[in-house]
């Protein structure tokens, strides 16, 4: 078989030779190899085809191999801003931000995603009532205290109640953030749905002129059960100052409705009113605008030299230019007015100019360069071969902020411009795939765009992953003097789109990746990764005989012993469900816990202390299955709790050793060694070491 690459890599020069060395035995007639021979100019001609035939026979567009990988599940992850929770407690009034405000931490500019107030908010006070007291956490609101709060106490239950008294919320507020950090978190596994609640639930309310009314919230904490930020809608009522509470002030309650905590919930600390921005740096925007009349914009940029203004002057038809102006004149002109620092007004006059736009929807388009921009937004034509590649000006593109403008000829001397979005699937139209990452285009259609002089019509860009930065940072306001901003959590979810090379590697992992559990492994993987449990240890056993495999697991809660709950055997059944073989029954079993006594003399060296504390210890890591990497099962062999011992610089030599299972029914001493249980886990029992300063 000749294979792809073999093809590939013969160059012209050795496929001609061996053509050449095949003719005697083929055609032993053929005696004229000289080059004026036209048998030997077909068989270069023949030889060239097979040449090219060959390089190219792996360049397969990059639709196809996309389109290919589709067809095994395989799509590109997309790529995403980075995602940042601030915070405006540091202002002393409230102020307006519009849209794309940048907020700037060194090289990486955030970006404000809606118009909003932000500012004069925040929590001064934490309150929780259990147990019919009322109990002061208030120190979780400071951000230098992370002694961490059970905020429901020791044992949660339905109707326990969490206040947080705020200093002032305005009137026309809509909705806010509150994130909350929750020690433990990282004990617990990530889950698809970030607004589940498996084990509790609560209802939120605001204290309004007529008493508590519910607040719409969508809670990505599992109620209080890992770090995350709660999103909270206010109702129509105004909100009032409640006297109810344990400290005078406006107010937000969490009742408890249901209560079933694998892990009780402990709070490191609060942060409220928070507002989110993305990591994206806009290098020009493109306002699109339904109306003719009075056009004003307040742009982000630092200032509004480089406009330009298209419009349609008939339904359905292409945008023609507009030229901005100051004064009088005849053609395509738009009369331009600053109203501020970053504000101005667009405004057309058919009568004075003989132009102007159709009333219809979308009539308008306004886009603002920045200086970078104006410069490079030109990035040439479409010539019309198959796969034109033309580079841009800028890589790291986010993917929604893109877009070209096509100018074509009118055919009566001018121009018209049409805006055109990637992979934009219409008849005749253009036809084009963006690579983000690199900052290419890839022309796969020219439809009737061949000899269109292209533009870039609106552009961002993005760090990636660069922008998921940590906590604890201060960061500053374009145009907003002396304004900082703490952010109270990490940055989450930038990426670059995944590329192509990557989706291959990630297709030969998927396929070499087992879905069905089959092994003891595959099993135990399945249900240590539990979305939204706290799984520490998994050991799974296979009965051939019954066709059952048995898994135990011990959760991660805390408890000195801890046990299965309902809610942990029913998400464990229900992913095993899932993927267990069809023929093949699936039995969770409980763990079970036994003590090891621990009986021996020991000699100890002279002039060290603490030694008998450092023999515990050494027999804790051997005996404490809980605590170390040993699992369900495994034996306690009597040689390594011996040398654990014996290896210890303050220890001369072990005299004496013995080790017994406080539970003979789940374990059981065989030479020495103690054989436990499939599902039995060893703890450290009843000590009784003497320790002999060892003389010489």
């Amino acid at each position: 078989m000749l294979f792809v690459k073999e093809l590939q890599n013969k160059p012209y020069a050795e496929r001609i030779s061996e053509a050449m060395m095949k003719l005697p035995l083929i055609s032993p007639e053929w005696t004229n190899y000289n080059p004026s021979d036209p048998g030997i100019t077909v068989l270069e001609n023949l030889t060239a085809f097979n040449t090219l035939q060959g390089e190219s026979i792996t360049n397969i567009s990059y639709r196809a191999k996309a389109a290919l990988l589709k067809m095994a599940s395989i799509t590109p992850k997309k790529g995403k801003c980075a995602r940042l929770l601030l915070s405006a407690d540091k202002l002393d009034k409230p102020i307006y931000i519009r849209t794309g405000q940048k907020f700037r931490l060194g090289d990486l500019c955030f970006e404000a995603g809606r118009n909003m107030n932000v500012g004069g908010s925040r929590v001064v006070g934490v309150y929780s009532r259990y147990g019919d007291t009322f109990h002061d956490y208030s120190y979780c609101v400071d951000r230098e205290v992370r002694l961490g709060a059970r905020i429901f106490g020791d044992k949660p239950k339905v109707g326990d109640e969490l206040y947080f008294i705020i200093n002032s919320i305005p009137d026309d507020i809509k909705d806010t953030y509150f994130y909350f950090e929750v020690d433990g978190s990282n004990k617990r596994n990530p889950v698809e749905d970030r607004a589940l609640n498996i084990f509790a639930d609560a209802k939120w309310e605001y204290y309004t002129e007529h008493g508590f009314e519910e607040l719409k919230v969508r809670d990505y904490t599992g109620t209080f059960l890992y770090s995350g930020e709660v999103k909270i809608s206010f109702g129509s009522s105004r909100p009032a100052v409640c006297k109810e509470a344990p400290e005078e002030g406006y107010c937000i309650r969490v009742t408890l409705t249901k209560a079933d905590f694998d892990v009780r919930p402990k709070l490191l600390g609060v942060e409220g009113f928070l507002f989110e921005v993305w990591q994206r740096e806009t290098e020009g925007i493109c306002y699109t605008i339904n109306k003719v009349d009075g056009i004003e914009i307040t742009s982000n940029f630092s200032d509004n030299e480089y406009i330009a203004v298209f419009a349609k002057e008939e339904k359905g038809s292409a945008y023609r230019k507009y030229e901005l102006t100051r004064g009088d004149g005849h053609g395509r002109y738009c009369y331009f007015e600053e109203t501020g620092s970053r504000s101005f007004r667009i405004s057309f006059d058919k009568e004075k100019y003989g132009y102007e736009p159709v009333k219809v929807k979308d009539c308008v388009r306004v886009i603002i360069y920045n200086e970078d921009m104006m410069r490079t937004y030109d990035v040439g034509s479409v010539i019309g071969y198959d796969d034109q590649e033309i580079e841009l000006p800028v890589k790291h593109i986010v993917r929604d902020s893109f877009c070209l403008i096509a100018r074509r000829d009118d055919g009566e001397g001018g121009f018209i411009y049409e805006f055109v979005r990637p992979e934009k699937n219409e008849e005749d139209a253009l036809y084009y795939h963006l690579l983000e990452n690199d900052g290419k285009i890839i022309i796969e259609d020219a439809g009737d765009y061949i000899g269109a002089r292209l533009y870039i019509g609106m552009i961002a860009v993005s760090e990636g992953e660069k922008g998921n930065i940590l906590a604890g940072n201060e960061l500053i306001a374009d145009n907003i003097p002396g304004a900082y901003f703490y952010n109270p959590c990490n940055g989450v979810g930038g990426a670059f789109r995944e590329s192509l090379q990557s989706m291959k590697e990630r297709f030969v992992e998927d396929i070499n990746t087992p879905y069905t559990a089959v092994t003891e492994k595959d099993y135990e993987q399945i249900v240590k990764t539990t979305p939204g449990l706290c799984i520490r240890k998994v050991h799974a056993c296979i009965d051939t005989a019954e066709n059952m495999v048995k898994v135990i697991a011990m959760p991660d809660t805390g408890d000195e012993k801890p046990y299965l709950s309902d809610i942990y055997i029913e998400k464990i059944t229900e992913r095993l469900e899932q993927r267990r073989l069809i023929s093949t029954r699936v039995e969770i079993i409980q763990p079970i816990y036994t003590p090891v006594a621990v009986r021996g003399t020991v000699y100890v060296k002279r002039h060290y202390n603490g030694c008998k504390e450092k023999i515990l210890e050494a027999l804790g890591r051997e005996i404490d299955y809980m605590r170390s990497d040993k699992n369900f099962g495994d034996v306690l062999v009597f040689e390594e709790v011996f040398h654990s011992i014996e290896a210890l610089d303050c220890v001369q030599f072990v005299y004496d050793l013995s080790i017994t299972p406080e539970n003979p029914k789940v374990a059981t001493l065989k030479d020495s060694d103690i054989y436990p249980k499939e599902n039995c886990l060893f703890s450290l029992g009843n000590v009784q070491i003497e320790t002999v300063t060892y003389e010489d």
